[in-house]
């Protein structure tokens, strides 16, 4: 079985050091980038199974990093930063990060979150007999991870694809936020709302008519999110 691949890119040569030797004492493969153009070309050359992205590099930020590598790829992406602002982690998981670790960082707390990130790349969805299921403008079908919107297909990342599929999965139920953040990125998140609505609100603006008036993908004010009933053919 192939390694873990994961792609580190930061300026800070120790810390680029200590991850390195770090992350392949656990068993992981590791490629470094000391710029965000180097791992852009790294990203493409290699097509690594996550990127530790830092966000403050020269030649190009870890933000343009994640916009340009967007355009190619679906690769998971932890950022690092030394800004601890809540709008620059909105800013990072709205572009499409699927994490987002301060600086200073705990190494235990970075490892915690690159294994949930493969845990839920190895298992990318629990065993179920879901086949084809339609709620309101949208149909889905599990088997072929096919998204259709009003008659069009719809590209679903991974993380959008798997909180489509708890949420489908519990239809008429209401799943509460530590729900879903267990189901989907591990234990370790139950108490991270601010990344589950960004990814609902992604979700939403993929598949709602109005997304700013939603009536699939329901909210339950300060407990959860349902979807109601749907059919199943």
């Amino acid at each position: 079985m192939n390694r873990f691949r994961i792609l580190v890119a930061d300026d800070e040569v120790r810390i680029l050091n200590f991850l390195q030797s770090k992350l392949k004492s656990l068993g992981f493969d590791v490629t470094t980038a000391k710029d965000g153009v180097e791992c852009l070309e790294l990203a493409q050359a290699q097509a690594p199974d996550l990127i530790v992205l830092d966000v403050l590099m020269p030649r190009m930020d870890g933000f343009e990093v994640l916009k340009q590598l967007r355009t190619f790829s679906s690769v998971p992406v932890i950022i690092l930063s030394a800004r601890e602002a809540a709008a620059d982690k909105v800013k990072g998981l709205g572009m499409g990060a699927d994490d987002y670790v301060p600086k200073p960082f705990s190494p235990d707390e970075l490892v915690a979150r690159i294994e949930a990130v493969r845990r839920r790349v190895e298992s990318p969805g629990r065993n179920n007999p879901l086949q084809t299921f339609t709620f309101g403008d949208v149909a889905i079908d599990f088997p072929k991870h096919l998204v259709m919107v009003r008659g069009a297909k719809v590209a679903l990342t991974r993380i959008e694809w798997l909180l489509m599929n708890e949420l489908v999965r519990n239809a008429g139920r209401l799943m509460t936020y530590e729900e879903l953040l267990s189901r989907v990125w591990g234990p370790e998140y139950r108490d991270d709302v601010q990344i589950l609505r960004t990814w609902i609100s992604r979700l939403r603006y993929k598949i709602e008519k109005d997304p700013n008036n939603p009536n699939l993908i329901r909210t339950m004010p300060k407990v959860g999110y349902i979807v109601d009933q749907v059919s199943d053919q």
